[in-house]
């Protein structure tokens, strides 16, 4: 192996960031092959030792002392292995520096070969244990191209890919755009690891608040659940661990900064934070905002209904476009939602029935079967 061919191998090591000594392990080891198939019909072994600062090569082979006739090429008598190993004797094993340890073309090749896929074989493993550690976090890469319904993006050391089902439709990926992606799975593949990335997850939306608000990052306001339609709108439930700190006005910011920022890297998809409740009733309440309920009645008779009464011209608002704002209620409170308007209860009651009887009867399945009426229970994906 000549000097710039050692010279490349040391600046793959340093661009790679492998150890100087892992470096000396791989060489020695595609040495030893080299040799071994160099010296055709060989048996015994041979040692390379690369010195510490790689300008220096010694190749040992192994010998078998005898003080008779040689039979086998691993043989040598004991008066030659004498000139180098004075106190040898028969039977014994001794290792003889090779004074002319030329390869022959092929088998140089075959070391640089080995070497060069040792250290592919090492820069893949070291990039699979980094994103192995960092799966459910947030990372910045620069989208690529797209490869049929595939986003590449360029991470840095390796390009991971968003699959179509961790995409939002809406949008764009265009070529350069510096996008946050979560983390959500490293795969061996026979070509390297492969880094599954995610736009669509519900975590992303915790993570980014997490990177922009501290309170969120140093576990003084925690988010308890996030229920997302990716693209579309989020809603997030925050409790502040410190009763001197606002968790809702924390994640929002001043003048709404902080959620901005949010909503910017998900292309202005709409986020409400509201505030999480022991109280479910109050919970319930929260999580139909911006609506705000007349009253919420936990319904004893069904196990985890709730009836929400709202006033007329806030019932709309409260079930939101194409039932949104309700389904999310749903999804983050884990709660079947009935939500009913004050002049349907009162048209109930006022047939000769009470409020609680209009709690008991069944509400239509969807929103368009009675315009005052919605009911809707938790998506069968949870909440984060």
């Amino acid at each position: 192996m000549n000097d710039e061919l050692m010279d490349a191998l040391l600046q793959i090591a340093r661009e790679k960031d492998i150890a100087p000594a892992t470096l000396a392990e791989i060489i020695e080891h595609a040495l030893v092959t080299a040799y071994k198939k160099n010296f055709v019909g060989q048996t015994s072994d041979i040692r390379v030792e690369v010195s510490d600062d790689f300008k220096t090569i010694q190749v040992y082979r192994s010998y078998t002392v005898i003080d008779d006739v040689l039979m086998d090429t691993d043989e040598i008598h004991i008066d030659d292995a004498r000139l180098t190993h004075p106190d040898c004797k028969a039977g014994d094993t001794i290792e003889i520096v090779l004074r002319e340890p030329a390869l022959a073309r092929i088998a140089a090749q075959t070391a640089k070969q080995v070497v060069v896929q040792k250290l592919r074989e090492l820069e893949r493993e070291r990039v699979f244990a980094e994103y192995s550690e960092r799966i459910n976090e947030v990372i910045i890469g620069v989208v690529q191209r797209r490869e049929y319904r595939h986003i590449l993006v360029n991470l840095g050391k390796i390009e991971g890919v968003i699959p179509p089902d961790q995409q939002v439709p809406n949008e764009p990926y265009r070529f350069n755009d510096r996008i946050k992606v979560l983390v959500a799975e490293v795969r061996r593949t026979a070509r390297g690891p492969q880094v599954i990335l995610s736009r669509n997850s519900a975590s992303l939306i915790r993570r980014l608040f997490e990177l922009e608000v501290p309170e969120v990052a140093d576990g003084t306001v925690v988010i308890q659940g996030v229920a997302r339609e990716p693209g579309a709108r989020s809603k997030i439930a925050v409790l502040s661990r410190d009763p001197k700190v606002d968790p809702v006005g924390s994640c929002v910011g001043h003048r709404g900064n902080r959620v901005q920022a949010v909503v910017n890297e998900l292309y202005d998809e709409k986020i409400d934070v509201i505030r999480w409740s022991q109280d479910t009733a109050q919970y319930i309440q929260e999580a139909l905002s911006p609506a705000k309920p007349s009253s919420v009645r936990l319904l004893p008779s069904e196990p985890k209904t709730a009836l929400v009464i709202v006033p007329d011209a806030q019932l709309s608002l409260a079930i939101g476009k194409s039932g949104q704002n309700v389904r999310l209620a749903a999804k983050l409170t884990h709660w079947r939602i009935d939500i009913r308007s004050e002049s349907q209860i009162a048209r109930e009651t006022g047939a000769g029935g009470t409020a609680n009887d209009a709690a008991t009867k069944p509400a239509p399945a969807a929103a368009a079967a009675d315009p005052d009426t919605a009911s809707v229970a938790a998506d069968s994906a949870p909440a984060e």
